[in-house]
């Protein structure tokens, strides 16, 4: 008798009933990872901990999500699954009850202009659909609300406000051809002027010049008579084309049309459609502006940026270009005739005088006249590049930055149109939804439209998100703002049985906004959702279910699951890096004594921009400074927008926008230069990496080209770059990667078959130092690089400001690509404090992001370091151990949006913690 064959289980089919509810990993070795095993339960949310760098992004996104989305593309056409094999799939033993996943990241991907809040959570598309079927008709031409009318309407106006008055009520025929079917139809009597004809008895004069107005009823208006009324005005519309008329026995006539008509020119309002109300379609854009809102146009400060300057001396900064000399000796030429100053600063010249610059006169052209030139050869792109370096944007003077035709906003809705709509913040816009007034018939039509808008609203603003307007422009986000508004938009699809997977959701929000989003994210889960969030927050770490802790430290050092169970015993039984902050075993202590400064400081007068009351605020030179605040609350409205846009005008920094409106900053004469340490990349490519940025790699490369094996070869210095030819793979260049066209979806980078992702030629390699060659070199993270180079004093200096700001984790050769918003700002700090540039200001937003309370304790003593040095730090930041560590604190709000834009409090942590009006100040208090 045959044996039974008995079929083995698949590690990647659904597991057996003891793990259903579970998510199943065995033996996981992605990236770092050390062999993990372990369970995440379904429908619970899952805080992922752990010191950076202990693989918390390879276990959440890159095990998790990556398995999600292989399965996804597993399920697509068989022409697609032939580039699977060369694709990358997370390296494991088994994997099992992996649901349909959703990763929300902390990174804005969107650079696109037309893309705004109001589009990405599709509340744009539902305003559109609401304000085309309900809105009130403004003519476009004179702004008076257009009037249509049924039957009824009309007849309820006619009783109401000329009850008892004889009328004749009719229509206007204006084909002369259809006048011998009007007794057919039993209308016999007709007015042409002011003379009345009975058809059975007379024909209308021939080649009469008026159209003949046809009399359907006359009777008296009263509220008896209303069917007659109604059922008058019916035929009259029927017959008339939509349109009736009205005349009472003084003479007085009045028009009613079914369509609407502006009641003041006559003119007929076409009700537009979704697509004509929207600024992303060429039917509904401005046509001045292209539904951009702005456009571009040359601007003054680019073209004259410093106007202290007299003509002589260059103040027009394009015609000081060898290309363009000849403008500027035209001017200097015609100046005498005209009576203008060569020798006067740009500032200080009449009216009359920048008049002539600007317009010139008939025997020179001036600056318009040079840039209309400039316009006319913008063909040639030498030209167009040189041009776009004196352009700015913009408000459109056609639509006054609305975006939209004039018939778009014609249409209202409780006094606003849909631009006026979008420019309120979610929470105003919430209380207006609440507040609208809709007649009967509009309240069937807008219910379930009104409903989904006022969702969600409701959803963005629980995500503490009430203070973004709906039409800022997406690419203007952060990173924790984007993810926020991804969040809340997940909440009001109602998903069920999908995993979602969390990157940081607190970042940017203030402890105040924390406990409602744990609430969101909680209500995530109570809908049959699996939540693993990846995160540092304390307030969200203790609100999960169940704790995974990776470590104990980074990269190497790191990968280790070192807890793994319930949140409610986390403090009491782990032995954590994470426990021993969040239990209080470990802390960050606040400093002994605070820096005072240089007794100096920066002073900005009168900021008034955006939601910023015109406040005035006083920054010490030689501290650090923190600027605190509830989201929203004009945080970074002041410190970048303002302060550090006027700083790099003033030093000549490029790449900054012109500044908010403020009166003044004074104080400017003690600094000696400004940076902005953000969380933009090092680099937009795979050559870019932390070893190039930082600095070294040219000592390492020099090292490589003087070993015997180099020499006896002939390699040089040279030979060791991928990013010039010589000892660099050709087929990648040098990336160590490929990219594979897929068509339709996006390109997928594989590593190269000619170097199999070492980025150089075989020859290069064989040279070794240590055992290593220069692609093992680069794989070496810092810390394992400070071992390797014990005797090089300048490589040992540039490793340890990068294991200072607690990167020693990352790999030399890692591509920026790759790195966190936060790492790339650390890397940025650490080449500043290599750098050693006393007497700058640094402005940095939110540097703790990303940080564990380890690592946020590392870069606070780094920073400390740079101040030390003679240099100003000036942080945004909301992290309580940060703030607490901080020389002095402004402290915005009291609330977001229209609610904030005032200093709440200023001076020492201490001073900011006694402060009634600060919301900081009260969780402040309990840090200190």
């Amino acid at each position: 008798m045959a044996q039974k064959k008995i079929k083995r289980a698949d590690p990647f089919e659904a597991g057996q009933t003891i793990d259903k509810d579970c998510l199943v990993i065995e033996g996981l070795r992605q990236n770092n990872l050390k062999n993990l095993s372990l369970r995440i339960p379904h429908n619970r949310v899952t805080v992922i901990a752990g010191p950076s760098g202990s693989g918390k992004s390879s276990l959440a996104f890159d095990t998790l999500f990556a398995e999600g989305r292989w399965r996804f593309i597993e399920s697509l056409p068989t022409y697609t699954r032939l580039f699977l094999e060369r694709m990358e799939r997370p390296e494991l033993d088994a994997i099992r009850n992996v649901r349909p996943a959703i990763a929300v990241e902390q990174k804005n991907p969107v650079r696109t202009s037309r893309s705004t809040v109001g589009t990405i959570t599709e509340l744009n598309d539902y305003l559109r659909l609401l304000f085309s079927r309900v809105g009130r008709l403004h003519c476009p031409a004179c702004g008076v609300e257009a009037v249509s009318h049924t039957a009824q309407s009309a007849a309820d106006r006619l009783i109401r406000e000329r009850s008892v008055a004889k009328a004749l009520i009719g229509f206007t025929l204006a084909d002369g051809v259809a006048v011998a079917g009007l007794s057919a139809k039993g209308f016999h009597r007709v007015k042409i002027g002011d003379r009345m004809l009975n058809l059975a008895e007379e024909d209308p004069p021939y080649g009469t010049p008026d159209a003949l107005r046809v009399i359907v009823d006359r009777l008296i208006i009263k509220e008896a008579e209303r069917g007659r009324i109604a059922e008058a005005f019916e035929t009259a519309f029927r017959e008339g084309n939509g349109k009736a008329w009205v005349e009472f026995e003084n003479g007085e006539i009045g028009g009613f049309s079914r369509e609407p008509v502006c009641p003041g020119c006559g003119v007929r309002v076409e009700r537009p459609t979704q697509v004509a109300l929207s600024f992303n379609h060429p039917v509904g854009a401005c046509p001045g502006c292209r539904g951009f809102g702005n456009i571009l146009s040359f601007d003054e400060d680019k073209v004259i940026p410093d106007k202290t300057l007299s003509l002589a001396q260059g103040a027009i900064e394009p015609w000081t270009k060898p290309a363009y000399r000849w403008w500027q000796e035209e001017l200097e030429r015609y100046a005498a005739r005209h009576n203008l100053s060569l020798e006067k600063p740009f500032e200080k010249l009449s009216r009359r005088e920048r008049r002539l610059v600007f317009e010139g006169t008939s025997s020179f052209e001036g600056l318009n006249g040079f840039f209309a030139y400039l316009e006319s050869k913008k063909y040639k792109l030498h030209v167009k590049v040189f041009s776009s370096r004196y352009k700015g944007q913009t408000v459109c003077a056609a639509c006054n930055g609305a975006r939209l035709r004039k018939e778009a906003l014609g249409v209202k809705i409780g006094g606003l149109n849909i631009a006026e709509a979008s420019a309120m913040t979610v929470a105003g816009c919430a209380a207006f939804m609440d507040a609208l007034c809709l007649t009967q018939a509009e309240e069937v039509v807008a219910r379930e439209v009104l409903r989904q808008i006022k969702a969600k609203l409701r959803f963005l603003n629980a995500t503490g998100l009430g203070y973004i307007t709906l039409e800022r422009q997406t690419k203007t986000l952060s990173g924790g703002e984007f993810q926020r508004i991804t969040l809340a938009t997940q909440l009001g699809s109602s998903l069920t049985g999908v995993l979602y997977i969390l990157d940081e959701p607190s970042i940017g929000l203030h402890p105040a906004d924390v406990d409602t989003l744990v609430k969101q994210i909680k209500g995530l889960a109570a809908t049959g959702n699996t939540v693993v969030v990846v995160e540092h927050d304390p307030a969200v770490i203790l609100s999960a279910d169940h704790i995974v802790e990776l470590g104990p430290g980074a990269g190497e050092r790191g990968g280790k699951l070192v807890y793994a169970g319930p949140a409610r015993e986390f403090l009491a039984s782990a032995r954590t890096l994470t426990s021993d902050y969040l239990a209080g075993r470990k802390v960050i202590h606040a400093p002994r004594w605070r820096r005072s400064g240089t007794g100096r400081s920066i002073v900005i007068r009168e900021a008034s921009g955006f939601n910023l009351k015109g406040i005035d605020a006083e920054i010490p030179l030689g501290a650090m400074t923190c600027v605190s605040g509830v989201s929203g609350s004009g945080k970074s409205t002041l410190i970048v927008d303002t302060l550090y846009n006027a700083l790099a005008a003033h030093f000549h920094i490029g790449g900054a926008e012109k500044p908010l409106p403020h009166h003044s900053i004074a104080g400017l004469a003690y600094v000696d230069g400004a940076r902005l340490i953000d969380q933009s990349p090092i680099g937009r490519t795979g050559r870019s990496n932390p070893l190039t940025y930082v600095g070294g790699f040219d000592e390492i490369r020099r090292l490589y080209a003087a070993l015997p094996a180099s020499v006896a070869e002939g390699f040089g210095p040279g030979h060791f770059s991928f990013n010039v030819e010589g000892g660099r793979c050709e087929a990648c260049k040098g990336e160590g990667t490929t990219a594979l066209e897929m068509h339709f979806l996006p390109d997928v980078r594989i590593k190269c078959a000619a170097c199999g992702g070492r980025r150089f030629k075989t020859g290069v390699l064989s040279v070794k130092y240590k055992g290593r060659s220069i692609h093992d070199c680069l794989e070496m993270t810092f810390d394992e690089a400070a071992a390797v180079f014990p005797n090089d004093p300048s490589l040992q200096r540039r490793f340890s400001v990068v294991r200072d700001v607690g990167l020693g984790y990352l790999r030399l050769g890692q591509p920026a690509t790759t790195l966190s918003g936060g790492e790339a700002q650390r890397l940025k700090i650490a080449r500043e404090i290599e750098a050693k540039a006393a007497g700058t200001i640094y402005i940095l937003d939110e540097p703790t992001t990303g940080l564990h309370a380890d690592d946020a304790k590392k870069l606070i003593s780094v920073l400390g370091r740079l101040v030390d040095a003679g240099a100003t730090a000036i942080v945004i930041e909301h992290n309580l151990d940060f703030l607490k560590c901080a020389d002095w604190i402004i402290d915005l709000g009291p609330g977001g949006g229209e609610a904030g834009g005032r200093i709440a409090a200023t001076g020492t942590p201490e001073d900011v913690a006694e402060a009634t009006e600060s919301v900081t100040g009260r969780y402040l208090k309990g840090a200190l």
